[in-house]
């Protein structure tokens, strides 16, 4: 087994380290969510964690780690016997974003169903990490399938099994650890609430401290143990300080009035549910553990608050994290009695320099002159968009005269479910039907290399007319590979959404871009939901530009959107070119993955020579490789063209108007694309 790297080494990232020994003191806070860039020493953390962590006793032989003082009659292997009790390490299990379901939960044990013909069953990675630490990395990325499964255990403490004829309870409690780069995507709201607390973590920009991160980490390289060693102490105080907490944590006292702050601030901040302040209070107390007291003070709650509410108020994936501090403390002073307020004018608690002052004591809970104000929206966002932004003036393309500056973008609404035709393979999502390893079963058929879904009732019917051939006695069914079936299933997957938007002259009307972006907002959004990659490609003036290379960070789409400029002549050729450009990438990146080309338009081509004809070729071109497509008509006024109509037929695909795209229109509620090629 490799040698972590020591937790106490980590330089900075003050929060981060706080966090996970809240979470170490009082696995009640319910764990931590870890959001930032890469290289920023998430995954290091929180696997240097998990040396920190008190021993568990467990009853000797049982795969769920009961406890011998309480063993859980419920137990697959139990009951237990009265035995004293094996001391272990808790255990730091990784929970991989590509792991199978029967991974997670467990599965029946189809080897001895098989052969010894009894029902047995395998635990998964939940009983591993009973009274230990679930660790997610890219928790952001994980299939939806075990994000349910995940948020069931979460919820109950305990995960059930009902599935090949096997009923199976045992206890799942455990510490979710999940670390995410929010520029590959966002988290749904119902896992963002079952993490007890949150922290954003960047790259230091001090050059000393930068070096003193890569001088430890080549000596971490070149010589594990040996690094180890030189921590050793400070590890080992750590850890006792950790028990020192743990053994103070019941005499912790959490008044009336800190507890009418708890509340109080949740209020203020609208978050949903109660959840918010349980782990506000269960926070509190464990700072107030932390730094030696046993009293909770208002500067407790106050951290507490910066950490437990950021992931709770947002209402939708493009809204900025973060908190209003100035608000927070004046919820608190509002709400709290004067004697809870240091009276010394500062807000921020924590020692200067990572001193044992409150609050923290040790590990400060804001690292001294960080940064806390809430990251900005996008510029040209969240106002009613006449702030002028500086981004227009830098954009690539952008023409000599005539452009206008960025319009906030109207109010998003439901629209309707806009797929791909046909029965894909690519990724697990919410939009198109694909063969997937996980939904409804289908049928069954043979292996094609690995099997991975065992189709039980099929292999047992393959097997049974040649059991007296093969000699069979006993209970056990003899079977050959050849009777082996794979179970296939379908789901839904992931589409790329790849919007090509016009923001040329004609589109320039700032009611009716506001009314666009509004639309492509809605898609945005609904994207999300679904699990989409998404990509922008915007036309005006002269060419078109890659605003967003696909991704599946919505909320940067959503961004680059709300700070497009319009105007120019309309070089929609030049649109469907480079979204075809974009395509062709894409599909040799990840083949399986199929497209979903919207076009938002008027329909009307200008510039160049013959504009029309030459958008008529591009569109063909797309239609001739059987992309899926739909054209988003926002042609408005009483005399009306039909170009987006056009358009649509050229591409092979389906026209919409803005006010048909809403889910609630009279229009219906579902909206299957036309793909090239269909067979009629």
């Amino acid at each position: 087994m490799s040698t972590p790297y020591p937790f106490t080494a980590i330089v900075g990232q003050d929060d981060l380290r706080l966090g996970l020994l809240l979470n170490a003191v009082s696995p009640a806070v319910g764990g931590v969510l870890v959001r930032g860039e890469k290289g920023t020493a998430k995954s290091t953390a929180v696997r240097a964690l998990a040396a920190l962590m008190p021993e568990v006793a467990v009853v000797p032989g049982c795969r769920f780690s009961c406890d011998p003082a309480s063993p859980d009659p419920a137990c697959p292997d139990g009951p237990h016997a009265e035995a004293a009790g094996v001391a272990r390490a808790a255990r730091t299990v990784e929970l991989p974003v590509g792991a199978s379901e029967d991974r997670l939960v467990g599965a029946l044990d189809i080897e001895r169903a098989l052969s010894e013909g009894v029902k047995a069953f395998e635990p998964g990675l939940l009983a591993d990490a009973h009274r230990g630490i679930l660790y997610v990395d890219e928790v952001n990325l994980l299939h939806d399938h075990l994000v349910d499964l995940l948020l069931d255990a979460a919820a109950m403490g305990a995960s059930y099994v009902e599935r090949e004829g096997v009923s199976v309870r045992h206890a799942a409690r455990f510490l979710l650890v999940g670390t995410m780069n929010p520029e590959e995507g966002e988290l749904r709201p119902q896992l963002l609430d079952r993490f007890g607390l949150t922290v954003e973590v960047s790259a230091s920009r001090d050059t000393d401290e930068r070096v003193e991160v890569v001088r430890r980490r080549l000596a971490y390289d070149d010589d594990p143990e040996g690094f180890a060693a030189r921590w050793a102490e400070e590890e080992n105080a750590l850890r006792e300080r950790i028990a020192a907490a743990r053994a103070l944590l019941p005499r912790v006292v959490l008044g009336d009035g800190v507890l009418r702050q708890i509340a109080a601030t949740c209020a203020a901040f609208e978050v949903d549910g109660m959840r918010a302040d349980i782990v506000m209070a269960r926070t509190a107390t464990a700072l107030a553990a932390w730094a030696g007291r046993e009293e909770v003070t208002a500067d407790d709650v106050r951290q507490a608050a910066l950490l437990a509410l950021p992931h709770r108020r947002r209402r939708n994936p493009f809204d900025a994290p973060g908190l209003d501090e100035d608000k927070l403390d004046q919820t608190l002073d509002e709400a709290g009695p004067q004697e809870n307020n240091d009276g010394d004018g500062d807000p921020d608690p924590g020692p200067d320099g990572g001193g044992d002052g409150g609050g923290g004591g040790g590990v400060p809970p804001q690292a001294d002159g960080e940064d806390r104000t809430p990251p900005q929206p996008p510029q040209g966002q969240g106002s009613e968009g006449d702030s002028p932004s500086p981004a227009p003036e830098n954009a690539p393309g952008r023409p000599a005269g005539g452009e206008q500056q960025p319009v906030a973008a109207a109010e998003p609404f439901r629209t309707k479910m806009l797929s791909v035709p046909g029965l894909g393979e690519g990724a697990a999502g919410r939009r198109s039907r694909a063969r997937t390893e996980h939904g409804r079963t289908t049928g069954a058929r043979r292996p094609e290399g690995a099997l991975t879904k065992l189709h039980l009732a099929a292999t047992v019917q393959a097997a049974a007319p040649h059991q007296r051939a093969r000699g069979r006695s006993g209970r056990g069914l003899v079977v050959r590979r050849d009777d082996l079936r794979q179970a296939t299933r379908e789901g839904r997957e992931g589409n790329l959404v790849l919007f090509v938007v016009d923001a040329s002259g004609s589109m320039a009307a700032r009611q009716r871009m506001s009314a666009v972006k509004g639309a492509v907002l809605s898609l945005l959004l609904d994207a999300y939901q679904r699990r989409d990659k998404v990509g922008l490609v915007t036309f005006r003036g002269k060419e078109a530009d890659v605003a967003l290379p696909p991704t599946s960070s919505v909320d940067a789409a959503a961004a680059r959107l709300e700070s497009l400029p319009t105007g120019g002549r309309t070089p929609l050729a030049a649109g469907l070119l480079k979204a075809h450009d974009v395509l062709r990438v894409e599909r040799l990146r990840d083949p399986s993955r199929r497209p979903l080309l919207v076009v938002v338009t008027d329909g009307r081509a200008t510039g160049g020579p013959e504009p029309v004809a030459l958008a008529g070729r591009a569109a063909r071109l797309h239609r001739s490789e059987g992309t899926a497509s739909v054209v988003v008509d926002c042609e408005s006024g009483y005399v009306r063209l039909g170009l987006a109509g056009e358009l649509a037929r050229e591409l092979g695909g389906t026209a919409v108007t803005l006010d048909e795209l809403r889910a609630d229109s009279i229009a219906g509620l579902v909206k299957d694309v036309t793909a090239a090629g269909r067979a009629a």
